[in-house]
């Protein structure tokens, strides 16, 4: 009786282990071949990229897509006021996710504005460029669609006195 218990332990663990191994052999690495560039991390397949980078791998660097010299139109919201057409350059910035923005609202600066890009949203928080005149805050949408850049922003004066304006960049 002994020995016919022995056995049936042995077959049991047999079968145990062999299933064992044919389930773990059969489960598929949904991440095997795929490699996520610049930190990016991969889960069932699908590079998730950290900030400031995007692409089925990670590869590309967000801010690329808006980097170049924009054509740019101006209004003022109230009272409305068209500004004219002024260029205005997007370049890479410090960190990964930043860019500096010239020309920005056209003279009201004489140095770069500061952004970050998150995903299609491009964020300039509060800031006086050149340190004596208007102040600046706002979002801007990029669209990859059209290729334009729709901004809201405000301007404030030294004397305190903020203007609302919308734009839109091509």
């Amino acid at each position: 009786m002994k020995s016919f218990r022995l056995v049936a332990l042995s077959a049991l663990m047999t079968i145990g282990t062999f299933s064992a191994i044919t389930y773990t052999s059969c489960t598929k690495d949904e991440c095997k071949g795929v490699t996520c560039q610049n930190g990016g991390t991969c889960s069932g397949g699908t590079c998730t990229c950290p900030t400031g980078y995007e692409g089925a791998n990670c590869e590309t660097a967000s801010r690329t897509k808006i980097i170049k010299i924009w054509s740019a139109s101006d209004v003022q919201t109230s009272p409305a006021v068209t500004l004219p057409t002024y260029t205005s350059s997007i370049t890479s910035g410090t960190a990964i996710a930043d860019v500096k923005i010239s020309n920005f609202s056209n003279a009201y600066f004489t140095h770069d504005v500061t952004a970050t890009l998150s995903g299609n949203t491009i964020t300039i928080g509060n800031q006086t460029p050149d340190n004596d005149t208007f102040s600046v805050s706002g979002t801007g949408t990029y669209d990859a669609v059209t290729k334009k850049i729709t901004w809201n922003y405000t301007l404030t004066n030294p004397a305190n006195v903020t203007r609302s304006y919308t734009g839109t960049w091509q």
